[in-house]
């Protein structure tokens, strides 16, 4: 199988070009190719496959071999796969994912695309809709205890399911320890990605992820969104918000007369190969 490993802000995942190659059984290709030991080593297996509302569709599966709805850093990916291998050479696209279609539009130099801008739709905060499990309007400011810290938790749908809490420090969370309790909490039922943020000023933030069957990652386009919506939500941003990750920056827009969030950031090939899927 030939693949393309490609990053967003240290968020990588193994992308295919199903044009050309045929993936019989995803799950288990995403597990295997993500394998850091044994594997390409990556967040995921992305499939680039045709779309019937859209010019090109993305097929996700997490580390773990589930399947996810939508990943921003993952399709900024796409865009510049599709226009860098020739696919298009327009500079405004459309991809679909989760069953919604996104608006890209590409920043090109020198023949190759460099960043992009992608159009996020509407961010959702209806809890059946998240999904999470409450009867409010909203899930906003809630306080929420788990492993014996109280939190106040946002939750948000930017295609996929997130909660957004605040903390002091970033740097002090125990990942390994706090994401999954809320990765498995029933209150999610198709479980969800948790933010951990600190408001560093009025247009910047700083933000862990631990992303639902991949673990933490460098960083989450999606939940960049999320964050800063959530940020908003609560008064603690301006529209406008620089979101620092581990792997980098995105900025994300939140454009109050459409209702929609907007999110720029850099997409990157790390190189291709071909694995033979045999050997798993």
């Amino acid at each position: 199988m030939k693949f393309t490993k490609m990053h967003g802000c240290g968020n990588d995942y193994v992308y295919v070009n199903c044009f050309e190659e045929t993936v019989e059984n995803p799950e288990e290709t995403a597990r295997f190719v993500s394998d850091r030991n044994f594997g390409v080593g990556s967040d995921g297996l992305i499939l680039i496959r045709p779309s019937q509302i859209a010019d090109f569709w993305m097929d996700m599966y997490n580390s773990d071999g589930s399947g996810s709805e939508m990943c921003g850093n993952g399709i900024r990916c796409v865009g510049k796969y599709v226009y860098d291998h020739g696919l298009t050479d327009k500079k405004e696209i459309t991809i679909e994912s989760g069953g919604r279609v996104r608006k890209l539009s590409l920043q090109v130099e020198k023949g190759k695309v460099t960043t992009a801008t992608v159009d996020m739709g509407e961010p959702v905060t209806k809890p059946k809709l998240v999904p999470v499990a409450s009867e409010k309007e909203a899930v906003v400011a809630e306080p929420v205890c788990l492993g014996g810290e109280t939190y106040e938790m946002t939750c948000v749908s930017m295609g996929n399911p997130h909660a957004v809490v605040w903390v002091e420090d970033t740097a002090s969370v125990e990942m390994e320890k706090t994401g999954p309790l809320f990765e498995n909490h029933p209150w999610f039922p198709k479980r969800t990605n948790t933010e951990f943020v600190k408001v560093v000023d009025r247009k910047n933030i700083n933000m862990r992820v631990w992303e639902r069957g991949a673990g933490e990652t460098l960083a989450c386009g999606t939940g960049a969104c999320a964050s800063a919506y959530a940020c908003i939500l609560n008064g603690k941003t301006e529209d406008e918000v620089t979101v620092h990750l581990l792997g980098g920056e995105l900025q994300i827009r939140y454009d109050r007369e459409s209702g929609h969030i907007f999110m720029t950031g850099p997409a990157v090939t790390v190189f291709d190969g071909e694995i033979d899927l045999d050997r798993k």
